[in-house]
């Protein structure tokens, strides 16, 4: 498979195909590939493929046929420690023991830099835990136990815990689940500062179309595991394409030069 380096892509799947049955495939002959330095959202109706795709760009999942490439490697080839170098990943639903504070848990994303038996404390540890704590304001609360925290406090100890691993990608799978309105927004200005002053590639599945429209660079609309849009979000939501992927129909208007979907 051959990299695209001119487009600066830093994962790419070509011919990706699976099937949790062997008999049904979930993803058939999909290709894909991921913008360097971009926010990329994910968007499709439930049983769409989306998940699916995010756990084989995880090695959660592995292809049936084709293939991965992660800065122009076969991901194959990348052990779990390698990758958790390369690619930070927040998973959709996540558990800690309720007594662990909240700098211990964020401590637990150098564990890919650290050798068997050994705890985190060099100098370069402790730079990447304070860095990440603070770019989340979790610093504020770090000696409390995460179970005392609310659920957007805890997303962010999470993502904390994410960005102490010090790598350039982030995947996140629908960072905003079962979160009031402002720890939503409150997330979603966090992934665009990771990624305008940080310059992190940033992959994450959603469900709001609006958000995705807001502070998404690409987006990518899947259907019955193929992709059926790709593009600037202002350019490419239009009710049809709302039509075509949730089967409902929904208007799209414009506030000040932007477009946003009215759900009526």
């Amino acid at each position: 498979m051959e990299y695209k380096e001119k487009a600066e892509y830093v994962m790419e799947a070509q011919d990706l195909t699976f099937s949790y049955d062997g008999k049904v495939n979930v993803l058939e002959h999909l290709d894909v590939a991921f913008l360097k330095g971009k926010i990329t959202a994910l968007l499709g109706a439930n049983g769409c493929g989306k998940s699916t795709l995010f756990k084989l760009l995880t090695k959660n999942l592995y292809p049936d046929e084709g293939k991965i490439a992660l800065y122009g490697e076969d991901l194959e080839g990348y052990s779990l420690r390698e990758f958790a170098r390369k690619v930070a990943i927040v998973h959709q639903n996540n558990t800690a023991p309720p007594d662990r504070k909240v700098e211990t848990l964020v401590g637990y994303g150098r564990t890919p830099y650290l050798n068997a038996f050994q705890t985190a404390g060099s100098k370069e540890d402790e730079e990447a835990i304070r860095w990440a704590m603070e770019v989340t304001h979790v610093d504020l609360y770090r000696n409390r136990p995460v179970s005392e925290l609310s659920g957007g406090q805890r997303q962010r100890v999470w993502i904390a815990m994410a960005l102490a691993m010090m790598t350039d990608i982030l995947l996140l799978d629908e960072p905003c689940n079962s979160l009031d309105i402002r720890y939503q927004i409150g997330i979603m200005k966090l992934v665009r500062q990771l990624n305008r002053e940080y310059g992190m590639t940033i992959i994450m599945i959603l469900h709001d179309i609006n958000q995705a429209m807001t502070y998404a660079d690409v987006l990518i609309g899947m259907k019955d595991g193929k992709i059926i849009a790709e593009g600037e979000p202002q350019e490419i939501v239009t009710p049809e394409l709302i039509q075509t992927i949730y089967g409902i129909e929904l208007p799209v208007t414009q506030i000040n030069g932007r477009k946003y979907v009215l759900a009526v």
